[in-house]
């Protein structure tokens, strides 16, 4: 399964940030007022907003949690007008980092995320730098439980419209194409499977190995910096972590 996209190091990303689960909502809250800006407050008529509220309960956020965001993000109380930004650079050793962010102040943002490139011995590129070694996919993830049966699964999961399905020890990972996300997360919604993680990802073509534990450590602090800013969504990187 190497070549594919690592979840194992997005789930390791996952579990640190668990104990951070106020942060992660305050994120989700701004995805979910991004989609109800833009599509109405109503997840029937608006695919984006079902998305992200699936996303939202596979970190756990409370119902109740969504249900306010969504609500306040349809008043008029929020003054803030974020909008997504998208970063690319290199970390180091040329490790290739794509980091979206959701920002109502774009100077304020770039900057942090430059002087964290700057300090971890990356450098901050142009738009499209790094972002053609990647492939945007639909990703879902579903833990292995007792009595799954992977052929009729993989069945199911290739009728939905999926492009892949892969097995790995505690976890089934399905990828789509972009496209046909929303589609395939809804089908295998209604056939009761509940995700570990489901979104739009970006997944790396080639990883890259860190071999001076020097850059790992840097690696590991560019990653985490970027991970605790409030202004940043999502990272996404193809280093290949032991």
């Amino acid at each position: 399964m190497s070549g594919h996209s690592k979840w194992a190091n997005i789930k390791h990303k996952k579990e640190k940030s668990d104990s951070q689960k106020g942060k992660m909502f305050t994120k989700l809250g701004r995805e979910i007022a991004i989609a109800v800006k833009s599509g109405g407050a109503d997840p029937v008529a608006n695919a984006k907003l079902r998305d992200v509220i699936a996303k939202a309960k596979a970190n756990n956020m409370p119902n109740d949690s969504i249900s306010r965001s969504i609500k306040k993000a349809a008043g008029e109380g929020d003054g803030a007008n974020y909008e997504v930004v998208s970063y690319e650079g290199y970390g180091p050793s040329g490790v290739a980092v794509i980091v979206e962010a959701l920002t109502d102040n774009r100077n304020r943002t770039a900057g942090d995320v430059r002087h964290f490139f700057d300090k971890y011995g990356g450098n901050l590129g142009a738009t499209g730098c790094v972002s053609f070694m990647f492939d945007r996919k639909g990703q879902i993830i579903i833990e292995k439980k007792p009595g799954m049966d992977e052929d009729e699964m993989m069945i199911t999961v290739l009728d939905a419209g999926a492009s892949d399905f892969l097995v790995e020890d505690e976890y089934f990972e399905i990828l789509t194409e972009a496209e046909d996300f929303s589609k395939v997360r809804e089908t295998l919604e209604k056939a009761g499977f509940e995700f570990i993680s489901a979104d739009v990802t970006m997944i790396p073509q080639t990883y890259t190995k860190l071999t001076e534990p020097e850059a790992v450590e840097n690696m590991e602090k560019l990653i985490e910096r970027l991970e605790d800013h409030d202004d940043i969504q999502n990272i996404w990187h193809n280093w290949e972590e032991e």
